[in-house]
């Protein structure tokens, strides 16, 4: 570790040569090296919007300069890959990463002005994901015991960071978004926990939960507009207004305990109304609508009236054009994967670059496509091994794989090196129109069919085969 930060030290002192000896005091240099670039340039975000983009050189390093900028979080994007960056005025902050798939968040590594924020950041991305089977094992227990757990690994967070806060110089807007990547993460897991708790336990009701489970609710700004895109204030967000229209809705709606697909148009309703009323601050209002509206439809995914009068409620709040032409292109989509439809047009390649459709590979047998994508290694790991096993349990089915946003080298030596079937495994040049055209929302999706006929467009390869390979 003292090696790779020594290096950095060096690279650093070399970038910086290369700018004017002095600089605006409002300057921004933000720089840094790729090892195993996926693609030539890096770009660089505020919220939604593009800020700059910049290529990399014969040595794979990219860098950014800037007379000014706003101030706050930032992304960058290496696609497919993107990461958060914090940013004041006058930084000179310097980047070294891998950007092969598996080690690009495990490598990523800041140094330079406020190096501790971003470092911080990173690490608790990190540890949020190492903990994530630890916090689902605790949601069986009850409501005391998951609060006393999750406290205390919030608490052991904060603590680092009051550490870094009394040994380092760092601002107070630097600090808020440091301690909002501990405090969302860890509200999230209170407000996931009365519905997994439910389904780990077996309960047929809800555990009652006092007033002091939820105590960090007094204290919640609904309009931050630093954090209106950063993820898990964001996440947050969605669950918190979830659980709220949810447990509002069973006690004053007499609404179905286990939501019904009729009462989802209700719920729903209820929760875009709901954050209408609370929510002022304009993007995070409108993207929360948004994202309301395409679970809503993913999820029910009907061709129904239902769906059209909450598309038309959706649109006398949404204040965005393109959202709500979003949405009804969606609900279009969906229109066109109702069962015993044909399958959409979709044009595919296999691994010998010859181009072919979802009906022809469709007329070879009772087919079913599944997803998967090189940047998701442990999912394609688990997808693998599920469609083996449901290869001995269906051997009258035809399981073709269809690849998403990976190139076209990395797919090939994919194929090779895992020993799959060059035969059953497909890809779309365009990962864009394979997702809207097929509605790809998860990994774990799949669609069934039948004589080139849909018999489900919106299964799964666990929740929509029974039965599993017992072990000997």
């Amino acid at each position: 570790m003292y090696m790779k930060q020594l290096l950095l030290f060096f690279l650093l002192l070399i970038f910086v040569s290369c700018v004017e000896d002095k600089a605006p005091s409002e300057a921004v240099y933000f720089a840094g090296e790729i090892v195993n670039p996926t693609n030539d340039y890096v770009v660089l975000y505020k919220n939604d919007a593009v800020v700059d983009s910049a290529k990399l050189d014969a040595n794979n390093r990219f860098a950014f300069n800037f007379e000014s900028i706003e101030e706050g979080l930032h992304h960058f994007d290496h696609a497919p890959q993107y990461q958060y960056v914090y940013l004041e005025k006058g930084d000179s902050l310097l980047i070294r990463l891998n950007a092969t798939p598996a080690y690009f968040d495990e490598s990523l590594v800041f140094s330079g002005d406020n190096e501790i924020v971003n470092n911080f950041m990173i690490e608790m991305f990190l540890t949020h994901e190492d903990e994530e089977s630890l916090v689902y094992s605790y949601f069986k227990l009850p409501p005391e015991e998951f609060s006393f757990k999750i406290d205390s690994l919030r608490s052991q967070k904060l603590e680092e960071l009051e550490l870094l806060m009394n040994n380092e110089d760092i601002s107070t807007d630097g600090y808020a978004f440091a301690k909002a990547s501990v405090d969302y993460t860890s509200f999230i897991y209170k407000e996931k926990y009365p519905f997994y708790h439910k389904k780990k336990t077996g309960n047929n009701t809800f555990h009652d939960l006092d007033e002091n489970f939820y105590s960090y609710r007094s204290q919640l700004n609904l309009n931050d507009k630093r954090l209106s895109y950063f993820r898990p204030y964001y996440n947050f967000m969605k669950h918190y207004f979830g659980n709220m229209a949810y447990k509002t809705c069973s006690k004053k709606c007499e609404m179905n305990s286990f939501v019904s697909a009729k009462d989802q148009l209700h719920l729903n309703k209820h929760k875009i109304a709901m954050i209408d009323s609370m929510v002022k601050e304009d993007h995070l209002r409108d993207n929360l609508l948004r994202n309301v509206a395409m679970d809503y439809l993913l999820k029910v995914h009907m061709a129904n009236d239902d769906c059209q009068k909450f598309i038309k409620e959706f649109e006398t709040l949404s204040n965005n054009p393109a959202h709500i032409d979003e949405i009804k292109n969606l609900f279009k989509g969906i229109q066109g994967l109702q069962p015993e439809g044909e399958l959409p047009h979709l044009t595919l390649e296999d691994i010998e670059g010859n181009t072919t459709t979802l009906k022809e590979i469709s007329k070879k047998g009772n087919t079913v496509f599944y997803f998967w994508s090189a940047e998701q290694r442990r999912h394609f790991r688990n997808v693998m091994k599920r469609v083996g096993e449901l290869k001995v349990l269906h051997p009258k089915q035809h399981f073709v794989g269809i690849n998403l946003n990976t190139t076209k080298p990395q797919w090939e030596t994919i194929i090779k090196e895992s020993g799959l079937n060059p035969e059953e495994q497909f890809r779309g040049s365009d990962f864009k129109t394979v997702q809207s055209t097929l509605i790809v929302n998860h990994l774990n999706k799949c669609v069934i069919t039948e004589d080139t006929l849909i018999v489900n467009a919106f299964g799964n390869l666990y929740a929509s085969f029974e039965g599993k390979i017992k072990k000997p």
